[in-house]
């Protein structure tokens, strides 16, 4: 019979190395700083989004907070749960924006808290009447439609449709102008950027129409980690780092392209592991059939390792029979069908006994490593979906490595 562990070991985890978030950080400080004869360098935000990349919001939090000058979240309650972490721990507020959809009631909680909004749909005008009565102001972004078609307005509609933000006693406070990149990251060549970028200015030329402020500065920002690589002129006053502060190249294609931009290439580490302990490791005899639809059929006397990890923690079931993971610094194949709650490894020749072990699922062990990009491939998609969709139920580390 398999050898047990208790119950309470049995989980998977995720590491995140402070030594390489701030390695990527630093990357990006330096790009920012060999800007010419700028004045200024622009400033570098981060994007904390969908638990900070599947990451961990407040883990990174712990990290990234005193390192960068503007912290992006996609949903208010992301943005209220900084600020509660910032006075939980006696910390500075850092400036703080939300980029994704507002209500109303939302518009005066972020007043409250002194956290910037981004104006990209109808709901800011619903809220000015619910703010001046609560006596709220608040700092706010005009999101411009260049040709990602999601959210922002169009420059020849700014008049009409953001009319209120010019209006004598309005709650909000234009400070900034911002888009978003559609297609930086799936080519070499960057010419629907471009266009992007003379829509951008298109659009800030708007805003200053409209609030009769020709000469207003404008914090233009519209850069995410693509652009901040490959594209100097689309840094403008500040970037937002996402997927590139956890240590992942946008595409094979900004890479390429870093190649013949950059003086040299960045060396950006990967910030997350995933790891596993096994819940049972046993022998099967030949011809056993392992998990559900029996898609395996094991040709010899089989070592298995079962690990209570699963689809439901964000392992995709399609890494089924494709996938392998790192045991001792060798690699492991996944058996059958990734289950709902756990995965069937071959620890043949890794394994001489049943005693438990420990699986790298994504990272590093040794010589060998699993990468997002791997698990991407095997499943059909990128790496973004990968990290974003491990499980917020899993614990997160902060590891000093």
């Amino acid at each position: 019979m398999g050898h047990m562990i208790p119950a309470s070991e049995q989980s998977s985890w995720i590491e995140l190395s402070v030594l390489s978030i701030r390695n990527n950080i630093q990357i990006f400080r330096s790009l920012l700083g060999a800007q010419g004869d700028l004045s200024e360098s622009p400033q570098l935000g981060v994007v904390l989004k969908a638990n900070a990349y599947g990451h961990g919001l407040l883990e990174m939090l712990s990290v990234v907070h005193s390192l960068v000058d503007i912290i992006h979240l996609i949903s208010p309650r992301d943005a209220l749960a900084v600020r509660h972490f910032e006075f939980e721990n006696h910390l500075p507020r850092r400036r703080l924006l939300v980029l994704g959809a507002i209500d109303p009631n939302e518009y005066v909680q972020l007043a409250a808290q002194e956290v910037e909004v981004s104006i990209g749909d109808h709901h800011a005008a619903a809220a000015v009447e619910v703010l001046k009565a609560r006596g709220l102001k608040v700092n706010a972004h005009v999101h411009i439609e260049t040709g990602l078609s999601r959210e922002g307005f169009f420059p020849d509609e700014i008049e009409q449709k953001l009319s209120f933000l010019a209006d004598e006693g309005s709650p909000f406070r234009v400070k900034g102008v911002m888009s978003h990149f559609a297609n930086t990251e799936d080519v070499t060549e960057q010419n629907y950027a471009l266009e992007q970028l003379a829509q951008f200015e298109s659009g800030i030329a708007a805003i200053q129409q409209l609030l009769t402020s020709p000469n207003l500065k404008l914090e233009r920002h519209i850069a995410a980690s693509a652009a901040a690589l490959v594209l100097p002129a689309a840094r403008c006053d500040s970037v937002r780092v996402g997927i590139a502060l956890y240590g992942f190249w946008p595409s094979a294609e900004t890479r390429l392209s870093a190649r013949i931009v950059l003086p040299s290439l960045p060396k950006l580490s990967p910030v997350l592991s995933w790891k596993c302990r096994s819940q049972i490791v046993k022998q099967l005899s030949a011809g056993s059939y392992v998990g559900y639809g029996c898609t395996f059929r094991c040709e010899r006397d089989t070592r298995i390792a079962v690990f209570p990890v699963g689809y439901f923690d964000g392992y995709p079931r399609l890494l089924s029979g494709r996938a392998h993971v790192l045991i001792s610094g060798h690699r492991a194949p996944v058996l059958g069908r990734v289950m709902m709650n756990h995965i069937v490894v071959d620890v043949t020749g890794i394994a001489v006994d049943d005693r438990p072990l420990v699986a790298t699922l994504l990272g590093r062990d040794g010589n060998e490593a699993v990468s997002a990009e791997m698990l991407a491939s095997w499943g059909q998609t990128i790496h973004y979906e990968i990290v974003a969709r491990i499980g917020a139920h899993l614990k997160r580390i902060v590891v000093d490595n």
